[in-house]
């Protein structure tokens, strides 16, 4: 039997004979005990929801909540945020309100802050005042015990831990397994058509699975890499968890690779007098030998898939962006090949192949990298959530409350990089003013594996560059969110040879 409900709400004057004909009984004969006990419970729950927003919404009359809207009772202005460019969103309320300002979107009130100063306040010197928090579908799907998600001890813990895998000493040897991941690329690009984001993130993937596991091919790494693609396509999805659902199917996958990434640390705690095998799952196995409060097999795994996660799409799409950039600014390309053939060059009379110290000698390509991260600010805001009742910059901040630090504004702000619009690595030749350049963050929980993404993007930049052009096909311009800010339609690509 086909079911059919009527849309809601109707106008009064058509609710009751809808229901009636639809139902075939007349209301006041279908509100038993039962039902009216269920409209009490629902009008309940809509009362302590009203109290819990004036509760929220609550502050003392001597520190004034920051000026801004919060928008239609519960939507608040989401409905503005997702019709609007988000940062046409946020720029729009700046210059109506300030640098510290109110909303309320995504269920929750908010404050918003855009200068260096309230940001660093909330990042760095007042942190403890300010937690991580993401939404519970985020949690579920790389784990609760994940570093993003926890402050306090077990975190300086983790970071520590986690540091000791992306430091410069760490990855300085990973250059040549990186070098190699490109090699395998470029060749199968050549005189193609492709689709820059996903062959990004096929690269930057790849280069995340070295991280997380080391050199060392385990039976179980293919299961891992196909588990993972599976949770990756429901991680933006509505968090409807009914069969068939992308969330669904993605719940079901990161099970999965649960008992996949438990196998694997089994067998390497089996081998660990061989080794642990390298990558930061060789770190977090070597942390086991502290007798005293050993990680468990749970918070390494959701570590583990932390790291895969953060080290992907987020690299991806600075590199999508990059060759947008390059390929629109036809003299910088050229001045990057030019630094990059002097390296080759080197590198050639010596008879060697790239090393750590060869992307430190490079100069130009690192402030196109620099200049990539702040115009396309793809980190566009963070999410922190106060722990307590905060007076902030003369404003009062309820506990429960919200608060985004708005890196790109910041970063698109004239008064510290002047014409920001304006594509223009040479700004970096000075080192920008504190707390106005921050693309990995700020503070405790800023991004540890920001020099190893710095470095994939200068191995693959040198060997694109002295080898290959590529022209952007189709004249569509503009950008799209998924979730971060990428070119249109991933930004096709045809790549051919260089003629040199």
């Amino acid at each position: 039997m086909q079911l059919f409900f009527p849309s809601l709400p109707l106008p009064p004057h058509t609710f009751l004979p809808t229901f009636t004909a639809f139902y075939g009984c007349h209301l006041p004969f279908l509100i038993t005990p039962i039902v009216l006990f269920y409209l009490m419970v629902v009008l309940v729950v809509v009362m302590l929801l009203l109290l819990l927003s004036v509760h929220q919404w609550r502050h003392p009359k001597d520190k004034p909540l920051p000026p801004g809207s919060m928008g239609w009772p519960y939507i608040g202005e989401t409905l503005k945020l997702y019709k609007e460019n988000p940062n046409s969103f946020f720029a729009n309320r700046q210059k109506r309100y300030g640098d510290i300002f109110k909303s309320h979107i995504l269920g929750c009130p908010c404050v918003m802050i855009s200068s260096p100063d309230a940001a660093k306040i909330v990042l760095v010197t007042k942190a403890h005042l300010f937690k991580p928090t993401y939404p519970p579908s985020k949690e579920k799907m790389i784990g609760p015990e994940a570093i993003f998600f926890h402050q306090g001890p077990y975190h300086s813990r983790l970071k520590k831990l986690v540091q000791a895998s992306f430091l410069p000493s760490a990855i300085r040897g990973s250059v040549s397994e990186i070098e190699q991941i490109v090699l395998k690329f470029l060749p199968a690009w050549e005189n193609t058509t492709l689709n820059t984001l996903q062959e990004m993130k096929r690269y930057a993937f790849d280069v995340a699975m070295i991280s997380a596991f080391g050199h060392k091919q385990d039976k179980e790494i293919n299961g891992i890499k196909q588990l993972y693609q599976c949770l990756e396509k429901g991680y933006n999805s509505m968090p409807l968890d009914l069969p068939g659902t992308p969330f669904n199917k993605a719940m079901k996958a990161r099970k999965l690779l649960n008992e996949t990434l438990r196998r694997l640390i089994k067998e390497r705690r089996e081998n660990e007098k061989q080794g642990g095998g390298g990558g930061l799952l060789g770190v977090l196995l070597g942390d086991q030998n502290q007798k005293v409060d050993q990680l468990s097999d749970s918070q390494i795994a959701d570590n583990v898939i932390g790291v895969i996660f953060a080290a992907h799409d987020t690299t991806a799409s600075v590199l999508t962006w990059l060759l947008k950039y390059l390929h629109d600014n036809g003299n910088l390309l050229e001045a990057v090949t030019r630094e990059q053939e002097g390296v080759r060059r080197e590198i050639i009379e010596a008879n060697r192949r790239l090393m750590w110290d060869d992307t430190r000698h490079m100069p130009l390509t690192t402030r196109v990298i620099q200049e990539t991260l702040r115009t396309a600010s793809i980190l566009s805001f963070t999410f922190r959530e106060a722990v307590e009742d905060v007076e902030f910059e003369g404003y009062y901040i309820p506990k429960g409350w919200k608060v985004l630090p708005l890196f790109r504004t910041i970063h698109h702000c004239a008064d510290f990089f002047p014409k920001p619009e304006k594509f223009d690595p040479s700004r970096f030749e000075v080192p920008p003013k504190p707390n106005t350049f921050m693309p990995f963050g700020n503070g405790v929980h800023s991004c540890p594996g920001s020099e190893l993404a710095k470095l994939e993007m200068l191995v693959l930049l040198h060997h694109l560059t002295t080898k290959y052009r590529w022209q952007v096909v189709g004249d569509e311009d503009g950008i799209q969110y998924g979730p971060f800010p990428v070119p249109k339609k991933g930004l096709p690509v045809r790549v051919t040879p260089r003629n040199i």
